[in-house]
């Protein structure tokens, strides 16, 4: 069998056709789609970047794998002590690998993020490039495609290709962006949303779009400076959407490399992300920095020659540890004790699953926090909200405010004490799996709080420069402390 994962940063299901977006962003990835199945409930059980490919590597949770932030407390991938690897716990490439499967990777992930674990169990690891995750898909196919052509038609190997184009910086061509100057962004967030959220002080503001004010060494045609009202938002949302679109053509050089050699319709797909993106939702843009249903859910297409109901949509609750449990299951391997996944592989062939009434997911980098999503409601518990300002508690109802725009924690106190209860549930039963004294995410808590990428006198000081004097105060009294240690 040969599989391959396309794995796209960033990438959010609701911007690819066969999703339903009206915008012609990845017709090739939809020509997948149209004989395999859709998954329309796919989630990241952790995000951001590293720990959802924690997740990836482990088929575990964040919470049991430990890598709950990028580096520091908190961020330390858990693996066994021990002079060799553990078959409770094993490395999803390298379990593959024992199978008899050869496995490859074409990713810059474990350069960019410092990530040691991430290189274990692959036969071959193609970086491609220096550039750390900043490389186009043009880049990444120009390794790809010469060993497609060399080795496509060998059997039994697991193919992974990861494109970061949707991921902000936009440095595609800009005639990408630019083919979508006539047709309209998404109509969330509104003109009046995008005032109110003028008003707010945190990073990936309207206001504060990028991290820096040096706005010099931003590529200013794809990406807004900020976004001051619906004409800066559709500049955003074209410059997403191009990188999706240009990283869909490299895609179609795949699926033409392979009908070249005469093998296309042999090919298991799986298409999805580390995780999504927020543009406007939580007052959040191009960003995907707290756990929210805008970031956490993630496209999921699978395709399996003679095996795969071609068309299908499933609506059940699904995480990517998923993924690697199905992966096993198709080739006919027992899943490992320790990993957290379920297989649904009975799914593929269209038939129905038992399905989950609820399920968890973990952020710990920007802000440390878990959600609990049902299929009615979406619950989110702010451990420490970093430089943003989240309620210590969030309910959402997704049926009748799908943008999530409205907190009812209050109105429903019912609901909030059933999601309470399911998330201590979860988490007195993952930390009895693991066998951890301390939650990692009370590690990142312990280490001053989640700050990895900005500091609080750093954005303290972005406040200052912009004359935003008050609101600069008001963070500095209440991290003073932080400060101080730091």
């Amino acid at each position: 069998m040969r599989i391959i994962y396309l794995d796209i940063d960033s990438l959010r299901p609701d911007h690819m056709g066969c999703y339903g977006y009206s915008r012609n962003t990845t017709p090739n990835l939809d020509r997948i789609a149209q004989d395999g199945v859709r998954f329309n409930h796919a989630y990241a059980a952790a995000s951001p970047c590293v720990p959802s490919r924690g997740s990836f590597m482990s088929g575990r949770f964040g919470i049991n794998h430990g890598a709950l932030t990028h580096w520091g407390p908190g961020g330390q991938y858990y693996y066994p002590e021990g002079d060799f690897h553990s078959e409770e716990l094993p490395f999803f490439t390298r379990y593959l690998r024992q199978a008899d499967y050869r496995t490859i990777t074409f990713s810059s992930f474990g350069d960019r993020h410092h990530a040691w674990w991430y290189f274990a169990g692959w036969n071959e690891v193609h970086t491609h490039s220096l550039k750390g995750g900043n490389e186009d898909a043009h880049e990444v196919n120009a390794a790809v495609i010469p060993w497609i052509k060399e080795h496509g038609k060998e059997d039994n190997y697991f193919l992974h290709i990861q494109y970061w184009d949707p991921h902000a910086k936009y440095t595609y061509p800009k005639q990408y962006a630019e083919q979508f100057a006539d047709d309209p962004a998404p109509a969330y967030p509104d003109e009046e949303t995008i005032k109110q959220h003028r008003s707010d002080s945190h990073p990936r503001s309207a206001t504060f779009l990028h991290w820096s004010d040096d706005y010099s060494k931003l590529p200013k045609d794809t990406m807004p400076l900020e976004i001051a009202d619906r004409k800066d938002f559709k500049k955003l949302i074209d410059g997403y959407d191009g990188g999706i679109s240009y990283m869909d053509k490299f895609v179609g050089e795949i699926l033409e490399t392979y009908r070249e050699l005469g093998i296309e319709d042999d090919i298991c797909f799986i298409i999805s992300a580390d995780h999504a993106e927020s543009f406007g939702e939580q007052g959040i843009y191009m960003e995907h920095g707290m756990a929210a249903e805008a970031v956490h859910h993630i496209p999921l297409i699978v395709k399996v020659p003679g095996v795969t109901k071609a068309g299908h949509v499933n609506n059940d609750l699904i995480y990517n540890v998923d993924v690697m449990a199905t992966v096993i299951d198709l080739l006919g391997l027992p899943k490992p004790s320790g990993w957290d996944g379920t297989s649904f592989l009975p799914a593929l062939s269209g038939e129905e699953l038992e399905g989950r009434d609820y399920i968890v997911l973990e952020h710990g980098l920007y802000a440390c926090q878990r959600a609990v999503r049902d299929h009615n409601w979406y619950f989110i518990r702010t451990y420490h909200e970093g430089l943003y300002n989240f309620p210590r508690t969030v309910l959402y109802d997704l049926k009748n405010d799908p943008h999530q725009t409205v907190n009812v924690a209050d109105k429903y106190p019912e609901v909030v004490s059933l999601m309470e209860e399911r998330l201590q549930r979860w988490l007195k039963t993952n930390m009895a799996k693991n066998g951890r004294a301390k939650d990692p995410m009370q590690e990142i808590i312990d280490s001053g709080g989640p700050f990895r990428y900005m500091r609080p006198e750093q954005w303290i000081s972005r406040l200052e420069r912009a004359g935003w004097k008050d609101q600069a105060e008001q963070l500095k009294a209440k991290y003073t402390d932080v400060m101080e240690q730091h």
